[in-house]
C-alpha cells in the first residue's frame, strides 16, 4: 500500500491542472466511465460528464457512448474557453474507452 501511495505522489508531480490548463481526469469502471476537469491550485472542477448523463437505452456502455462522453465534455471546456488540457488516465492503459474518450476530446481540444 505505501509503494502505491508514493508512485502516486510521484506522478501528480508532474501532472497538474491550472484554471488555464485543467487536468482531465478520467475513472473507468465496469459499467461506466466518469471524467472531468480539474484545477489542482484552486481545488475546483471546472467541468465534469459521465454515461450516467448521457446513457440511452439504444447505445450500449462501450465505445460509442465513451466517444460521446469525449465530445460532451469537449463542448462544455469549448463553452468555458479552455482550449488545452492536461489528461490523467489515472493508471489505466491508453486502449479501448479511454482511447475513444481521448480521441473524441482531442477533436474540440487539445493535449
Amino acid at each position: 500500500m505505501k509503494k502505491k501511495i508514493t508512485k502516486k505522489k510521484r506522478l501528480y508531480k508532474k501532472i497538474c491542472g491550472t484554471n488555464i490548463r485543467p487536468r482531465v481526469s478520467v475513472f473507468r469502471s465496469n459499467n461506466h466511465i466518469y471524467v472531468q476537469a480539474i484545477d489542482d491550485y484552486s481545488k475546483h472542477t471546472l467541468a465534469a460528464s459521465n454515461t450516467l448523463k448521457i446513457k440511452s437505452n439504444k447505445i450500449p456502455l462501450n465505445i460509442q457512448i465513451a466517444k460521446q462522453v469525449g465530445t460532451f465534455m469537449g463542448e462544455q471546456l469549448c463553452s468555458k474557453n479552455i482550449s488545452t488540457i492536461t489528461f490523467d488516465k489515472n493508471k489505466k492503459r491508453y486502449h479501448g474507452r479511454i482511447a475513444a474518450l481521448a480521441d473524441a476530446l482531442r477533436e474540440h481540444i487539445q493535449f
